[in-house]
């Protein structure tokens, strides 16, 4: 009698943000080197979506609409949407029952994903906040807070037998990667080099002043003959006409809300530049390859900064930081205290 031999079936929980799907991406390779002939599925958030969607690795890609439900439930006129969307994510979730599902969020939402989700061993780490991991039956000593986040996803990676797991890692990004080249060569004469800024962050603490990263830009564009792109969202096209406002050159352009996920990534990979606050766009931009400059105050780049060689780290070091607060009392000196003429010593150019 010969045995069903079945592919192994794989779940992925990684909803959020940015800069964590980009961080779990290493990992995703890893486990798919110690299971090549696996099945994977990875679930996330509308968000991050656009990071894997294409990725050759994943089979199938499960998108929780998390906040978009809630916004409809709230709403008696579309509740029965946001129910409804509910239900079907649920149902597709269970229609696969898997050998490991593995929680890398450490969260309670993700913790209900995999509770809810049919898998023979649910793995991640101990004592993780929001007593995630009561719903997981397999599991790792609690990581080190220290450590960085993308050293800690590679463990998940070693307990499944991955050996010297690589923490790089392949972007999809080839058809991005024309489309961004077509829109640089009708703006951008042959030869000049390309420097991109990100001045936006979700936490107002991890903001450089505004005037910096004019002045910034300025000296870029004087000094290199560079020529200066801002990036960022939708709702951030409106801070960096503010700092275009600022400048005493023109050779500047706010492309906010005007790339996806992956062509941002491939505008950071044709870059010479990118300079950056800690936000997923830095983590997009090292997982492409460019050479970040990153501009940290109350978080700890130890813990989550760009992660590779060519991450330079700019910082204070004040005795307050890092704080890890949204809000300040301090006139946010961390951030402040970076001054242009570091940065522009500090370039990798």
């Amino acid at each position: 009698m010969i045995a069903n031999v079945y592919p192994m079936k794989i779940l992925i929980i990684k909803l959020s943000a940015i800069g964590d799907v980009v961080q779990t991406l290493p990992a995703l390779e890893a486990i798919k080197k110690v299971h090549p002939e696996s099945e994977i599925t990875w679930v996330v958030e509308e968000a991050a979506a656009g990071i894997l969607e294409g990725h050759p690795l994943i089979d199938r890609l499960l998108i929780s609409g998390r906040k978009t439900w809630l916004r409809l439930i709230w709403n008696p006129i579309t509740a029965y949407q946001g129910f409804g969307g509910i239900i079907a994510f649920v149902r597709d979730l269970r229609s696969v029952r898997y050998d490991i599902a593995i929680d890398f969020q450490g969260l309670f939402k993700s913790g209900v994903v995999i509770g809810i989700a049919r898998a023979d061993r649910k793995i991640g780490f101990d004592r993780t906040r929001e007593f995630s991991y009561l719903f997981l039956n397999e599991r790792l000593p609690a990581y080190d807070i220290e450590k960085h986040a993308l050293d800690r996803y590679l463990d998940v990676a070693r307990y499944l037998g991955a050996q010297d797991p690589s923490p790089s890692c392949t972007l999809s990004i080839e058809q991005e990667l024309a489309t961004i080249r077509r829109k640089l060569a009708s703006i951008k004469p042959s030869g000049r080099r390309l420097a991109v800024m990100n001045p936006a962050a979700r936490w107002k603490t991890k903001l450089w002043p505004e005037p910096n990263f004019a002045e910034l830009a300025d000296r870029l564009i004087q000094e290199k003959n560079m020529m200066v792109i801002f990036t960022g969202s939708l709702d951030d096209r409106r801070m960096n006409e503010r700092i275009l406002a600022l400048m005493k050159r023109g050779d500047a352009v706010n492309w906010a809300g005007e790339t996806t996920l992956k062509e941002l990534a491939a505008l950071a990979f044709l870059s010479d530049v990118f300079i950056t606050t800690d936000t997923g766009s830095m983590h997009l931009a090292a997982a492409a390859g460019a050479k970040v400059v990153a501009l940290f105050g109350p978080t700890a780049p130890w813990r989550t900064g760009p992660y590779g060689p060519l991450g330079t780290v700019m910082r204070t070091g004040i005795d307050c930081s890092p704080c890890f607060q949204r809000t300040c009392e301090n006139n946010m000196k961390c951030m402040a205290g970076i001054t242009v003429e570091e940065v522009m010593r500090k370039l990798p150019l």
